[in-house]
């Protein structure tokens, strides 16, 4: 027989006469990596690789989407305590991106997918996630109370929120079904309360910026994971919960 008690999230447990301790930073223990669907994860706290600033966030997916950045001007700052990343685009276009000739070149999300993105913007008018290569590849907080997705085949599918702010510091798990319908999660909470049909290729190989220098991320970034093909209630639940507590 076995008894425990839990204090927040750790847990004492009694078996026989043996006592053992362990804690539970996540409920349940769930990992992004616990989903084959896993396409790439930039970890907090893990991966990071700095010079001046960040040069490297390697992802822990397995797949080798590492986002690196050998320019220190444009090196991200980072938070050893936090895990965040700060970009700073006063001084200069701060950004991580795929290495050049890095195979695949892109991310490429051409049916359901789930997004979540743990961050603390500081500006609007700026890309989150988005593209080097392509010209029309982005996650943008538009304005403050508009989140932009945008691709070749729709064009500009904007979602305004039913309250709160995009530079709001917050939690957010985007997600496509395979019938394309798209919905934004802030919180937790749908948020608008309506899903948006979304169709197209969404192609990601850069966190921060799109096409080099245009609409640069400002603000802090403290984890991005990407899943491919699985846009299940099981995951939306487990992500959430596990950016909550970041």
């Amino acid at each position: 027989t076995s008894t425990y008690w839990s204090y927040g999230t750790s847990y004492i447990i009694m078996l026989g006469l043996g006592i053992g301790s362990y804690n539970t930073q996540y409920p349940g223990g769930w990992l992004p990596s616990d989903e084959s669907s896993l396409e790439a994860w930039y970890q907090n706290k893990v991966g990071i690789t700095t010079e001046t600033g960040v040069s490297q966030w390697a992802d822990q997916s397995g797949n080798g989407h590492h986002m690196v950045q050998a320019d220190t001007g444009e090196q991200p700052a980072y938070n050893s305590d936090s895990g965040a990343l700060t970009f700073d685009p006063s001084s200069d276009t701060q950004n991580l991106a795929f290495a050049g000739g890095a195979s695949p070149s892109n991310i490429t999300l051409d049916a359901a997918f789930v997004i979540g993105i743990k961050m603390n913007p500081a500006a609007v008018s700026t890309v989150v996630l988005g593209s080097n290569a392509l010209a029309n590849e982005m996650f943008k907080l538009q304005t403050g109370s508009i989140m932009r997705l945008k691709n070749d085949s729709a064009g500009n599918k904007d979602f305004t929120l039913d309250s709160g702010d995009t530079k709001d510091d917050a939690y957010w798990v985007i997600v496509r079904d395979g019938s394309n319908n798209t919905t934004i999660y802030k919180d937790g909470v749908a948020n608008p309360s309506s899903s948006v049909s979304v169709t197209g290729t969404f192609d990601i190989n850069a966190i921060g910026v799109r096409r080099t220098d245009l609409n640069p991320f400002d603000g802090t970034v403290k984890e991005v994971v990407i899943f491919k093909g699985d846009s299940s209630t099981s995951l939306i639940r487990d992500l959430n919960d596990r950016l909550s507590k970041l």
